[in-house]
């Protein structure tokens, strides 16, 4: 998937690594990290990076193909262990004290929404914490066709805050453009994340 945006549009991977880099600096010295829906896990050693030697990266696809390739390219410098899991299917058998998902929620249906989060949920620790990056609901009307492939479930900023509040007690939501992450306007952003803190259980 990389080498594809690479060959495609280099810009737009710039932008995906960023993310990474977000992700890693708001989890860094965690112990125990999961990815949701990795693809070809490409960014994930930048996370790797920060958990440090004593932390383990954990990550996962539903595509058998993804996590094949990804273990394929394994290194004993970068021990991330790849498994296939779908998160609609049930909580990962593991816990972990903290998850992340890019780029994945805006493809789960809005009717499967609430049992997918409630998976993720279920998978953290008690203090736990998830960060989930999607496209915005705004940013749709300038997107190629490639990129809104499969995007049926897209949000603006104070929908996407409502719904991770059901799932969390305190959620913090930040603003990207291009590789810039910030807490401006939430409808000139092209990407939300949120930041997500203290899981509710049911």
């Amino acid at each position: 998937m990389s080498n594809q945006i690479w060959h495609d549009d280099p810009r737009r991977l710039v932008f995906t690594l960023a993310r990474y880099k977000f992700v890693a600096k708001m989890f860094e010295g965690r112990r125990c990290v999961l990815e949701v829906g990795c693809g070809d896990g490409f960014g994930a050693r930048i996370v790797q990076q920060a958990v440090g030697p004593e932390g383990q990266v954990t990550a996962i696809d539903v595509e058998p193909l993804f996590v094949a390739d990804l273990k394929s390219r394994s290194q004993s410098a970068w021990p991330l262990k790849a498994s296939v899991h779908d998160m609609l299917d049930g909580p990962y058998p593991d816990r972990f004290d903290a998850i992340y998902l890019l780029d994945v929620l805006e493809h789960i249906e809005p009717d499967r929404e609430d049992r997918f989060l409630r998976n993720i949920v279920a998978s953290l620790e008690d203090d736990g914490a998830a960060i989930v990056g999607i496209p915005s609901l705004e940013s749709q009307a300038y997107a190629s066709p490639p990129s809104r492939e499969g995007h049926v479930n897209c949000k603006s900023g104070p929908d996407f805050r409502t719904v991770m509040l059901k799932h969390f007690r305190n959620v913090f939501l930040f603003s990207m453009n291009d590789e810039v992450v910030h807490t401006g306007f939430h409808k000139m952003a092209h990407y939300l994340l949120a930041l997500c803190c203290s899981p509710k259980r049911d």
